[in-house]
């Protein structure tokens, strides 16, 4: 135990040790810029394997280079390609937050549940919660212990039950959430350092992560009651259980106008995706490249809106439009520090993309990993594993990819494998070690809320009672990506393993 204590010591020093992403993509846009002068000097050049013309590093500290900065600072971010989708699908989920639709959603799942499918619930709401961004963290996890408490179980039990699912199984859902089409849009600037034409469309992990999310749950519920429940034992604490309300004529007749609506949205989709020439289709009838596929983030908007005003009108909790605008208006409040951060990673990612210096890593990386021999196997699990290391030290799963993808999206698509292959890789590592960061942006607020149940209770309790989550997570986790890469199964909608040209 001394040595694990000294092991998270170390982990959050370094943690804390690391500036805030604005001040680190400035740091890095800066050594881009000093790495494109060395290089350029230097000589540094490859052959395009695809087009066999020799790329050269572009020297931005020169007055070509500072040009193209000046001109070019607005339109990095303004196209920077997770913007706006991030920023379309956060008002219409906005809509369904500030209507209470999420909230009694998630209490109508968790309180309706039988006693010993309580743990698998709880589990199971939280990775469904991933599709509303945080809304998990500031609901489920402190309702989650509420619960377990009113039942006559530990509580911090049914904490890290919801929070094992809201995080540690954050990229896993049924549905499409916000950091899909956020991914996406990082993996497809990635793309363009190889193939300026390629586009990560925000479903490209779906298949594998519908799947995802019952072989979670199912691991999760396992932790919980084989291992997290016999260690932390009866609960002998102050805290006395609540009451749980439930919910309300109001709400449910809320959630009935919400339900008729999603009946609704789902009848006209399929009128326009079932018939070879439906409206949602192609005009040549191709469905994955037709504007539904293409416009997912639209419909998420669209349906995230109608549900929300539906539910809203239905319980009384949205009686005229300005309650509509305020809705959204409070979605994008929650991201304004996410614009900032933005801001600087996008011209982070341009001055890379302007270098070529992504181009030529990839290309020398490509070359490395050949000579190692490789299969997709051993490579793509040695990935999650980097990534899992770097999320202990870097939180934010945006900013990380928005770091990793220009380096090694390039490479592993020059040795043959999709972008959104590595992309799902990435999803794995990225969520396993969330529940032991001390660098996840909730981890504090985790921690006060386990202080609740257990006064004495500080980081390392807290990573005690985690760490068998991440292990186990990563464990199955990988092992079904195994499987995945064996029997070679699409990823998602026309997303594929390897690629064909």
């Amino acid at each position: 135990m001394r040595l694990l204590d000294r092991l998270l010591k170390y982990v959050e020093r370094a943690g804390n040790a690391l500036p805030h992403p604005v001040t680190l993509f400035v740091l890095l846009a800066a050594v881009v810029l000093l790495l494109s002068a060395a290089g350029s000097a230097l000589g540094l050049s490859v052959v395009h394997p695809g087009t066999g013309r020799t790329i050269t590093v572009v020297n931005l500290l020169s007055v070509e280079g500072l040009h193209r900065i000046l001109t070019g600072t607005v339109s990095n971010f303004t196209g920077f390609a997770p913007l706006g989708t991030v920023l379309v699908a956060m008002i219409g989920i906005g809509i369904a937050e500030y209507s209470g639709l999420i909230g009694a959603l998630m209490r109508l799942l968790v309180l309706s549940a039988p006693r010993r499918l309580l743990t698998a619930v709880v589990v199971f709401s939280g990775i469904m919660s991933n599709v509303a961004s945080e809304i998990g963290y500031v609901l489920l996890v402190p309702l989650a212990a509420m619960i377990f408490l009113a039942v006559g179980r530990h509580p911090v039990a049914g904490m890290a039950a919801a929070f094992a699912g809201v995080s540690g199984g954050y990229s896993a859902n049924l549905l499409l959430g916000t950091i899909d089409p956020l991914l996406a849009g990082l993996s497809t600037e990635a793309a363009h350092i190889i193939d300026p034409q390629y586009t990560v469309n925000p479903a490209a992990n779906y298949y594998f992560l519908f799947v995802s999310t019952f072989v979670l749950t199912a691991a999760g519920t396992w932790v919980t009651e084989r291992v997290v429940i016999p260690r932390l034992g009866a609960y002998r604490g102050d805290e006395k259980a609540a009451e749980l309300t439930p919910l309300s004529r109001e709400e449910r007749r809320g959630l009935l106008y919400a339900g008729g609506t999603v009946m609704l949205l789902g009848a006209v989709a399929l009128a326009g995706l079932v018939p070879s020439d439906g409206f949602l289709r192609r005009p040549d009838g191709d469905l994955l490249h037709g504007p539904f596929m293409m416009g997912i983030v639209t419909f998420l908007f669209v349906s995230a809106f109608l549900t929300g005003i539906a539910y809203g009108m239905g319980a009384g909790t949205m009686r005229r439009e300005a309650d509509a605008v305020k809705g959204m208006g409070k979605s994008i409040e929650t991201l304004a520090g996410y614009i900032v951060i933005v801001f600087f990673a996008a011209q982070f990612v341009a001055y890379f993309n302007w270098t070529n210096l992504g181009l030529v890593l990839a290309v020398k990386g490509a070359e490395g990993l050949k000579a190692l021999g490789l299969g997709p196997v051993p490579l793509m699990v040695s990935f999650i594993l980097v990534s899992a290391s770097i999320n202990m030290l870097m939180g934010s799963a945006s900013a990380k990819w928005a770091l990793m993808a220009p380096v090694f999206i390039p490479m592993f698509m020059l040795l043959g494998y999709t972008p959104e292959f590595t992309q799902a890789a990435y999803r794995i590592g990225d969520s396993v070690t969330n529940v032991i960061s001390p660098t996840m942006s909730y981890f504090a607020y985790i921690i006060a809320l386990l202080q609740r149940y257990d006064r004495s209770a500080g980081m390392g309790t807290l990573i005690a009672t985690m760490l068998p989550y991440t292990l186990v997570f990563l464990a199955v986790w990988t092992a079904m990506f195994t499987l995945w890469i064996v029997f070679d199964i699409p990823l998602g909608p026309g997303s594929f393993l390897y690629r064909t040209e």
